[in-house]
C-alpha cells in the first residue's frame, strides 16, 4: 500500500508490536513515545495515518490531535487519525471523536483489528468520487473534497465529508447507525454506535443546522438520519 502510518505510544512494546503488523501489510511506520515526538514526526513524516494514544506522558493525545489538525499544511493537518485509549469510559472515546479524530480503539485490541480498520481508512481516500452534489444552500465537490454553504466554504475532516455525502447521495433515505458505520467506516464495527452521533453533532454545528428545525440533516428517532436538503 505504501502509506505512511505514525504511531504514537510511551509503550515500546505496544509500538513494536503495530509497528511488525503494519510494516507486515506494507505500510511504512515512524513511532513516537510523546506528544512532542509526535508532532515533529507528523511535520517531518507527513503520514497518511496517526494511530495516537490518549494518555501520552507530557501532551495530552487529545491536545496533541488539536494541534495537529490546526496546522496550515493540508498534507499534515488532513491526515487519518484513530485515538488509542486505555480508558473505557465514553467520555474520553467522544471528546477525541469531537475534535477530528476518524476513529477510536480501546486498549486491549487486536492488532489485527488496527491494521484493518487503518486500510479500510485509507482505502476511503482512494474510492473513485462521484459527481458534485448541489442543493439549495449547499453544493458538493467531492472530486476536489470542498463543501460551501450559503456560499461560504466550510472545512470538515476527512470522515465528516464522508459522512455528509453518503446521505447526501440519497437525499430522503433514512440510514441507520449501523449502515452509516458500514458504508463511511467502512468495516464491521464493534464500538458504540453513538459515534454517529458525534460525528452528525459536529456536521450540524458546521452546517449551521438546527436538529430542531433542519435544512439539511434530519434524525430519524429510533432509526437514525436522513438527508433533506433540497435539489438545487
Amino acid at each position: 500500500m505504501g502509506a505512511t502510518v505514525l504511531v504514537v505510544d510511551d509503550q515500546p512494546q505496544i509500538r513494536e508490536v503495530l509497528k511488525a503488523y503494519l510494516e507486515a501489510d506494507g505500510f511504512t511506520v515512524a513511532e513516537a513515545a510523546t506528544g512532542a515526538a509526535a508532532l515533529a514526526a507528523v511535520e517531518a513524516e507527513s503520514p497518511d495515518m496517526i494511530l495516537l494514544d490518549v494518555g501520552l506522558p507530557d501532551i495530552d493525545g487529545v491536545e496533541v490531535l488539536r494541534r495537529v489538525r490546526a496546522l496550515s499544511d493540508p498534507a499534515r493537518s488532513g491526515a487519518f487519525v484513530m485515538m488509542v485509549t486505555a480508558r473505557s469510559e465514553e467520555v474520553d472515546k467522544l471528546v477525541g471523536l469531537a475534535v477530528g479524530a476518524d476513529d477510536y480503539v480501546t486498549k486491549p485490541f487486536s492488532p489485527r483489528e488496527v491494521v484493518a480498520r487503518v486500510k479500510a481508512i485509507l482505502r476511503r481516500d482512494r474510492a473513485p468520487e462521484p459527481p458534485g452534489l448541489r442543493f439549495v444552500d449547499l453544493v458538493i465537490r467531492p472530486a476536489e473534497r470542498e463543501l460551501t454553504v450559503d456560499g461560504q466554504p466550510v472545512e470538515l475532516s476527512a470522515l465528516e465529508f464522508d459522512l455528509l455525502l453518503v446521505l447526501a447521495q440519497a437525499p430522503g433515505r433514512v440510514f441507520s447507525r449501523a449502515q452509516l458505520l458500514e458504508k463511511v467506516w467502512g468495516y464491521d464495527f464493534f464500538g458504540d454506535e453513538r459515534v454517529v452521533d458525534v460525528h452528525i453533532r459536529n456536521l450540524r454545528r458546521k452546517l449551521s443546522d438546527d436538529a430542531t428545525d433542519p435544512r439539511f440533516i434530519r434524525t430519524v428517532r429510533g432509526v437514525g438520519y436522513k438527508f433533506v436538503g433540497e435539489r438545487a
